[in-house]
């Protein structure tokens, strides 16, 4: 009898997380948990100019200001945006690096595994 080989999908990791990455990456799954926050990160990094003013953000939900305040500092405070204000203004931005992280927790690898 021979052995044989089967091509399985690619593995997601190249190795367990850490204890500690693991309870980074809560963080950021927890915060991207909640619809409107999920959708108010999919709005600051697509917006033009790379930024976006809230006066911009609380338009597109049947939602107070400060409930939209709540959600973005979620965000903020998980790290996945960060913020200026400019005179009356708050203008918030992906920081690309907290975002690029929960990216590579689903890319697969290149290759898929051998079985």
């Amino acid at each position: 009898m021979t052995a044989v080989t089967v091509q399985c999908c690619a593995p997601i990791a190249r190795e367990p997380l850490t204890e500690d990455d693991a309870a980074e990456l809560a963080v950021l799954l927890k915060a991207v948990a909640d619809p409107v926050r999920l959708r108010l990160l999919s709005m600051i990094g697509s917006h033009a100019g790379g930024e976006a003013c809230v006066c911009d953000l609380t338009a597109a939900f049947d939602l107070t200001a400060p409930t939209i305040s709540h959600h973005l500092k979620v965000l903020r405070t998980a790290g996945l945006i960060d913020s200026e204000r400019r005179g009356t203004w708050v203008y918030y931005w992906i920081i690309p690096s907290a975002v690029a992280r929960l990216g590579e927790l689903f890319t697969p690898l290149a290759e898929p595994a051998s079985v």
